[in-house]
């Protein structure tokens, strides 16, 4: 055979190679979901939906043990080749302190399979926090920050997503327990103690507060909204003033 035939099949051979590999690309990792179920102790997980080549649930497991889990929240997804990555944050409300695990969840998704990896990537104690067996937990978070708090709390406790540092949010004299910690999608999150509430930005810096019951509304989870609908203890009052210079965000 010629040399310019032999560069003539290897050619074809490599945009047959190619034309293959891209008839079946990785799947998107939007078909793909996790839930969730078990007891306050032990909770487990399970990947279903479909890939490009195939459907139904692909790998499962459990985290755990916990004394009592409270609440519990993922983040957003980083993907980096077929790898997708989160977080899973599980406040454990039950144990004495009460305690955040972060768990890093990273799936593995081809054409016809996602392999997915669960493991703890740290604990941090959430000491500020008042737990309990019956305790009610609140969080919520954005992009930088998780916010969280328990109705036997009278403040909540921020926490660096970047470095997991805890910080206790301030509160009101007297000091009324938390009754909820809401946000939305552009990244405001609201904690409601009793009668009074403080917003944060998405930066984490303070952006305001007052009395009231006030609360934050997202786009796909509605609040329970009957311990928060108690009724305002004043009008509201709205009002606009020039901005002046802001502290800067909590690190």
């Amino acid at each position: 055979m010629s040399r310019i035939a032999h560069i003539a099949a290897a050619t074809l051979l490599a945009l047959a190679t190619l034309a293959a590999h891209a008839q079946k690309p990785a799947a998107p990792a939007a078909n793909l979901f996790t839930n969730y179920y078990g007891t306050p102790t032990s909770v487990n997980w399970i990947v279903c939906g479909s890939t490009t080549d195939t459907s139904g649930c692909y790998d499962s497991g459990s985290i755990g043990p916990f004394v009592s889990v409270g609440a519990m929240l993922e983040s957003n997804a980083t993907t980096k080749g077929d790898v997708v990555t989160r977080f899973i944050y599980v406040v454990d409300a039950g144990a004495s302190p009460v305690t955040l695990y972060v768990y890093k969840k990273t799936d593995t998704v081809t054409s016809s399979f996602d392999t997915t990896v669960v493991t703890l990537f740290k604990t941090e104690s959430l000491a500020p926090l008042v737990g309990g067996s019956s305790v009610t937990t609140y969080m919520a978070a954005n992009a930088k920050y998780l916010y969280i708090g328990t109705s036997l709390s009278p403040n909540g406790v921020s926490v660096s997503k970047s470095t997991l540092k805890v910080s206790e949010l301030g509160g009101f004299s007297p000091p009324t327990n938390v009754t909820s910690i809401t946000s939305n999608q552009y990244g405001f999150v609201t904690v409601t103690q009793g009668t009074a509430f403080t917003v944060f930005a998405p930066d984490g810096s303070f952006t305001e507060d007052g009395g009231g019951t006030e609360f934050m509304l997202g786009t796909t989870q509605a609040v329970p909204a009957s311990s928060i609908l108690i009724g305002e203890v004043a009008p509201t009052h709205v009002r606009v003033q020039p901005k002046t210079s802001q502290s800067s965000a909590r690190e």
